[in-house]
């Protein structure tokens, strides 16, 4: 493995908990370099002294940056991006904004999130829409000929996972939105387990919204999310959630919403956890996003290698384009009784089952799987140790 791209000494010490055992869980929450929590930690100090509303207002000019510093980040522009409490809030945001009605239909993967899955059959059951699942290829990604045999003109959102939380896939994005536009479809893509990771382009990918948050590979605090929104598809949508921050109270019977993406915010937040997350976009794009892939593709890449040579370990990763995500299972083992054995032992990794991807796992007959996600401040040698456990 090159790490000359980053330097791991540099990065390991600004996050202090990475020496204290092995952590494997940036796809569930990661751990925060010291920049990040100096930032939280500070301007709730702040809040403390002077009030938040005096707090806010000396931040200000660095909260509005924030706007740009995301843009930079993920390839679109600075009145396309919104910043919300969660990548969860962000998604349902967007989703409710999309008009549906009786005869529409919604395209989703095989690989949908509980999180996205729910409110999409709940609200089609309600309006009287249907949802229908895009075959995968063999390899696992999302077949795009298959898509295209699917759709028409009645679809009206496709529902694109980046990266699923089960696995090291990654899905192709431009040719499923280029298929998608064909027929007028939306394309709002869950980027909750890529943004930090893998580089994105919303520009060049001409996907019309993307979701995501803070607390897993960007390394930001937890309750902080992003959401854009591109200005062409800005005027199909239809807030439903909107309030004093989302519009201007114009007159006793009227009001008038935002034109930019901030019509999806509502007024109060946490402005700590929002530095929090702007610090932590700061540090990413300071290492570049390009070299955080690199590294994280390859700590991955030397895992699933390792864990390949123990016996009675199953890798289950699909995809032939792969992540940060490596997901395994023991024989004769529960995934939940091997997160404790390796828990107990200073390993930090993490399960996931099949309420969160029943489409995928239930097509693969899979009930759980442990997940082991290494950023690039864990070393080979700390992987190493983790796959001695294993096979101890």
């Amino acid at each position: 493995m090159d790490a000359a791209m980053i330097d791991v000494d540099a990065v390991r010490a600004d996050t202090p908990a990475c020496h204290r055992g092995v952590f494997l869980d940036s796809a569930g929450s990661s751990l925060p370099p010291v920049q990040v929590l100096d930032e939280v930690i500070g301007h709730l100090h702040r809040e403390a002294e002077v009030g938040g509303y005096r707090a806010y207002a000396e931040r200000l000019e660095d909260l509005e940056a924030g706007y740009g510093l995301m843009a930079s980040l993920l390839g679109c522009e600075a009145d396309e991006v919104a910043f919300t409490d969660s990548a969860t809030r962000a998604w349902l945001a967007a989703f409710d904004a999309v008009p549906l009605s009786a005869g529409d239909r919604v395209l989703v993967t095989e690989v949908e999130y509980a999180g996205q899955a729910i409110p999409i059959l709940r609200r089609a059951a309600e309006v009287g829409a249907s949802v229908s699942r895009i075959p995968s290829t063999p390899s696992g990604s999302v077949d795009v000929d298959a898509l295209r045999s699917m759709l028409d003109e009645r679809v009206r959102l496709v529902s694109l996972v980046h990266v699923p939380t089960n696995g090291g896939l990654v899905n192709p994005v431009a040719p499923i939105v280029s298929a998608a536009h064909e027929v007028g479809a939306l394309v709002l893509l869950d980027a909750c387990q890529s943004a930090g990771q893998v580089p994105i382009d919303v520009a060049a990918l001409d996907v019309d919204i993307v979701s995501g948050t803070g607390r897993k590979w960007l390394r930001g605090p937890r309750g902080s999310g992003f959401l854009v929104v591109r200005r062409a598809v800005r005027p199909r949508l239809r807030p439903r959630q909107v309030d004093l921050r989302s519009a201007t109270w114009t007159s006793p019977t009227g009001f008038e919403l935002r034109a930019d993406a901030r019509v999806f915010e509502l007024w109060e937040s946490s402005v700590a956890d929002r530095l929090g997350l702007l610090a932590a976009v700061r540090y990413a794009l300071d290492l570049g996003i390009d070299a955080i892939s690199a590294e994280v593709r390859a700590r991955a890449a030397y895992l699933r290698s390792a864990l390949a040579t123990v016996p009675d370990v199953t890798v289950h990763d699909l995809g032939p384009d792969r992540c940060g995500i490596v997901s395994f299972t023991v024989a004769g083992r529960s995934p939940a009784e091997v997160e404790a054995h390796l828990v107990a032992r200073g390993i930090t990794v993490s399960t996931t089952d099949v309420t969160s991807t029943q489409y995928d796992m239930s097509r693969r007959a899979l009930p759980e799987v442990v997940r082991a996600s290494p950023h690039y401040f864990v070393t080979e040698p700390q992987l190493d140790e983790a796959v001695a456990v294993l096979r101890s």
